[in-house]
């Protein structure tokens, strides 16, 4: 009894009505240890811990006193303190040997409870953390479920003979675990959820010809027997197959090939969230690696998919009547503000951005959680809040279960249950938890409605009377009436627009789920209307746009979960029908209509290389596919936002061409970079140049130059892009550059390639990146027509050829064209080189009339074969008065004044080369600032017109005394 005397003080902390049952129960334990002569090494600790822990768990207590050698084992060995780590179960395992089935099963089960009373001990002593009690519980499932198979292999192999891989090696399934067993996030009594599958089909060479699938269907219900099954031992794990492919019905184990066909096809919804946390938990790890990456494209979706949010408000909804039908509400897994709202909400956003946002496709939920609030995809409280929560609720469900082992989440309504429940977690009544656990509660439900817009769903249809209207279940001048009550003006034509688009093909087209989400979307739409001024032109607008990707719902789904996305929508359509075509085009792009402040802010260009570095950063140097995807993306993207700004207003014209500006440069940048890449991959590099700078190597290969240094290769851009002044549709004007001693000289890879075919092919491979036509669209339309010798010339010039040609066979148009010339990427050296070349060709003297009479007569014959014919109509760029003429009337002066005062080809921009004509004499200041104004007001113009749908052409009367006052100076100084 000295020992039971020694803890008088434990006793004494224990609830009153507790105390007598745990005193008697440590007296039987301490009996038994007695009788049965065994020593114990007390250590403080562990005297302070007993008591606690016999109250809190009755499963521990009679563990004990039923063996009272497992508790002293755990203590003499240290192993009821330790801390393991992932090999600690196997190799303990691995000491000790079987014979036979049914020694196997004796043994596991009787591992199984000496380390569930283990972990047990630690977790209500207080003695480990959340993480590391569900951590151990997964390990002693993993090495549970090998050692068995292991045996169980062995055993059938030398039974029926050994299944081979096609090349001659043994063969052996995989294993997966599903839920939190895959997640490293096994629960004290939970089952395991498991999957079996086999890599190769075959047959064994056995009296019977078992095939391969026989074999491993044997095997696969014996492990499930062995693990499961209830003995005078009890069980190692509860395990539940069902999860497989056609469930119940289905075959118990199937080849990769036949899982693969099944997922591809076949598989329903919610078995895309089972295999969010799915790991392999045991057998063949090679093989089951390929099973493992067939998984990630079932599981996450390339585009952003909003449709998880009705998916899982619709299972969680199933599972909350399901417990209000069992009157099991306070159910702290499935229940409100439970484990599951917690997981539910993690998975919402890993299964609708974890296609683009590969460190989402994480297992564990407290992982997936700290990501969301970092992104701000959750608030950073709410995402701090719910992982509080979850480690709260997470203790709370083990010490519900490590009572008596049982697998229940219901909180106890016996009250000395509920007093051994709260005194467990270190509570001083029921009271007290209870209250801490509904606040904890609460505000996990409050946060998952937030998510999932649960209160906002009986709302989410609109008023009645937009309902009415999409519905069309009434005659039709109580639609039109209705239509009329919503700001409509044209009340008849809308209605049958609308009619239209539920019969159009498209929307016939839908699933019962993507009817249902447009269901949702189009009262909320309707209704919206009435914020805009111009309710008849918007609706007709998105209504196109919503037919254009009717085929794709998850965008309709986006807009349906986001009002703000939508609002975001209407406002951007109501200003711009240009907005709704590009969305169309683009549907990819919704997604950013969720974030305003991303949207309404253009990157400059540092921000912009900066995100192109991070993207291309995780495409392997070959995959020519997913680069040029990805281009495209980042290239939609950013001039939605530059258009977005523009069209509210946000930012002034000069700075819109300059965003669109910097966009092309990074683009085409990196284009030159990973175009470099792949032909130094295949055939290696040309010489090294001797001015290479070393420091730049290439992370990966120490040979590669990268950042475009010293490549011997630029790229020159002319006209928009070279002056600065990119619209929203323009294209590229390109001239290719390369540098090297000797064109003749040879690449020193594995297929070695002449300078000047390595050089060419680069130009290839750049043009090909910026000008192929995907499903994503075309990344630039690119001219290389001012190339020497134009479409008959060599797509790669070489250096010193290009200024042998600019001096001695250049047109005069070609020279105007140099004006605009513009060094965009490739070797710093090379830029160098190009811009002394252009100064140096700018700025040879020319004789003035003859210039001035050439420059006029190809202005001429512009205008007579482009200019419009219609009356009272003038092209922006090409009617007399327009910007055709001020660039012209700048060129001319750059190329005659040029000889006089280098400084005029220092930039390349009208507005900056006007201004220094200025300054050299050759026009008035009065006469610079018109032109000037000219030309920024028709650029103004013609980025309007781009977003409103429309050509560059306008009212004369619009820039009438604009366009005479440029005549006049054109006639001043042209003739």
């Amino acid at each position: 009894m000295s020992f039971i005397k020694n803890l008088e003080p434990e006793f004494a902390a224990l609830p009153d009505e507790l105390r007598a049952t745990v005193i008697a129960s440590l007296t039987k334990w301490d009996e038994r240890v007695t009788e049965l002569k065994l020593n114990i090494t007390q250590t403080p600790a562990f005297s302070a811990a007993i008591v606690k822990v016999w109250c809190s768990s009755l499963f521990v207590a009679e563990s004990c006193i039923r063996k009272p050698e497992l508790l002293i084992d755990l203590v003499n060995s240290g192993d009821l303190s330790a801390i393991y780590n992932e090999n600690s179960y196997t190799e303990k395992l691995a000491c000790k040997p079987v014979e036979t089935q049914a020694e196997l099963m004796t043994k596991l089960r009787d591992f199984r409870r000496r380390e569930m009373v283990r972990i047990a001990w630690q977790d209500l002593a207080g003695w480990a953390e959340l993480s590391e009690t569900l951590t151990n519980l997964s390990w002693l499932a993993d090495a549970c479920i090998q050692y068995a198979l292991d045996f169980l292999y062995q055993e059938a192999c030398e039974l029926r003979g050994t299944p081979l891989l096609s090349d001659g090696s043994a063969q052996q399934i995989v294993v997966l675990g599903m839920g939190k067993l895959g997640a490293y996030e096994l629960n004290y009594s939970s089952d395991i959820d498991l999957i079996f599958a086999y890599a190769e089909d075959g047959v064994l060479q056995d009296r019977k010809e078992t095939t391969y699938g026989e074999f491993f269907t044997r095997l696969c219900r014996n492990l499930v027997k062995v693990l499961d099954e209830i003995t005078v031992d009890g069980f190692v794990f509860r395990t539940d197959i069902r999860l497989r492919p056609y469930g119940d019905s289905g075959p118990i184990i199937m080849t990769f090939d036949g899982m693969e066909n099944y997922y591809q096809t076949q598989a329903r919804e919610w078995e895309r969230y089972a295999m969010i946390k799915v790991r392999q938990v045991a057998g063949d790890f090679k093989t089951g690696a390929q099973l493992m990456v067939m998984f990630r494209p079932f599981v996450y979706r390339r585009y952003l998919d909003y449709g998880a949010f009705e998916e899982l408000r619709s299972l969680k909804a199933q599972i909350t009547q399901e417990l209000r039908r069992k009157d099991r509400m306070e159910n702290i897994k499935l229940g409100p503000g439970g484990i599951r709202e917690i997981e539910f909400i993690g998975q919402a956003f890993q299964l609708i951005r974890g296609g683009n946002d590969k460190a989402l496709q994480t297992r564990p939920i407290l992982d997936v959680l700290q990501l969301l609030g970092e992104r701000e995809l959750l608030a950073p409280k709410d995402a701090d809040q719910l992982n509080q929560s979850y480690r709260f609720l997470r203790r709370v469900e083990n010490h519900i279960q490590q009572y008596q082992d049982q697998q229940t989440h219901d909180l106890p309504t016996d009250s000395a249950m509920q007093r051994i429940l709260a005194y467990s977690l270190d509570y001083a009544d029921w009271t007290g938890f209870k209250q801490d656990l509904d606040k904890v509660r609460a505000q996990v439900h409050e946060v998952f409605d937030q998510v999932f817009s649960l209160s906002k769903q009986d709302g989410s249809t609109g008023s009645s009377r937009t309902g009415i209207i999409w519905a069309c279940v009434a005659d039709e001048s109580e639609l039109m009436g209705h239509l009329k009550e919503c700001g409509i003006q044209d009340t008849g034509s809308i209605l049958a627009a609308i009619k239209d688009f539920k019969n159009s093909i498209a929307v016939r087209r839908l699933t019962a789920k993507g009817a249902g989400v447009l269901d949702r979307l189009m009262p909320q739409l309707i209704e919206a209307m009435q914020q805009v001024d111009n309710p008849d032109e918007t609706l007709m607008r998105i209504l196109g746009l919503f037919e254009a990707v009717a085929g794709r719902n998850v965008y309709l789904s986006l807009l349906s979960e986001n009002p703000g996305a939508l609002a975001q929508l209407i406002k951007l359509s109501s200003a711009s029908p240009w907005i709704c075509d590009y969305l169309s085009q683009c549907p990819v792009l919704f997604d950013e209509l969720l974030d305003t402040r991303s949207l309404y802010e253009p990157l400059k260009k540092a921000d912009l290389d900066q995100q192109l570095k991070v993207l291309l950063a995780q495409i392997e140097v070959q995959d020519l596919e997913q680069l040029m995807v990805v281009l495209r993306q980042f290239k939609q993207l950013n001039v939605l936002r530059v258009a977005a700004a523009d069209i509210m207003g946000a930012i002034p014209l000069m700075v819109v061409s300059d965003y669109l500006t910097y966009i092309a440069e990074s683009i085409v940048g990196h284009v030159v970079e990973r175009a470099w890449l792949m032909l130094t991959d295949k055939h290696g590099l040309p010489p090294v140049p001797s001015q290479f700078p070393t420091g730049l190597r290439h992370t990966h290969h120490p040979w590669r130059y990268t950042d475009n240094a010293a490549i011997g290769f630029a790229v020159i851009g002319f006209g928009k892009l070279g002056g600065i002044e990119l619209g929203y549709g323009s294209d590229l004007d390109l001239v290719f550059l390369y540098d090297c001693l000797d064109g003749n000289a040879m690449t020193d890879g594995g297929k070695p390639i002449s300078c000047a075919q390595f050089y060419g092919r680069l130009g290839l491979k750049v043009r090909h990146i910026l000008d192929t036509k995907m499903l994503s669209g075309v990344l630039y339309e690119v001219d290389m027509r001012l190339r020497p010798n134009g479409d008959s010339g060599l797509l790669v010039s070489h250096i010193n050829a290009y200024e042998e040609y600019l001096k001695n066979q250049a047109w005069t148009w070609e020279l105007q064209a140099l004006v605009r010339g513009r060094f965009i990427a490739g070797d710093a050296q090379l830029k160098e080189q190009y811009e002394a070349i252009r100064s140096r060709i700018l700025s040879l003297p020319r004789d003035t009339e003859s210039l001035k009479k050439e420059v006029r007569e190809m202005r001429e014959k512009m205008r007579e074969a482009l200019s419009t014919k219609d009356k009272d109509k003038f092209d922006l760029k090409q009617s007399k008065g327009g910007i055709a003429d001020i660039e012209f009337i700048v060129q001319f002066g750059v190329l005659d004044q040029a000889a006089l005062n280098v400084a005029l080809t220092t930039y390349t921009d009208n507005v900056r080369l006007l201004e220094g004509l200025q300054q050299q004499g050759f026009m008035s200041k009065a006469d610079a600032e018109t032109l000037k104004n000219a030309y920024c007001t028709y650029r103004d113009f013609g980025h309007k017109q781009v977003l409103q749908g429309d050509k560059a052409v306008i009212d004369e009367a619009e820039v009438a005394e604009m366009s005479a006052e440029v005549e006049r100076i054109w006639h001043e100084y042209m003739e």
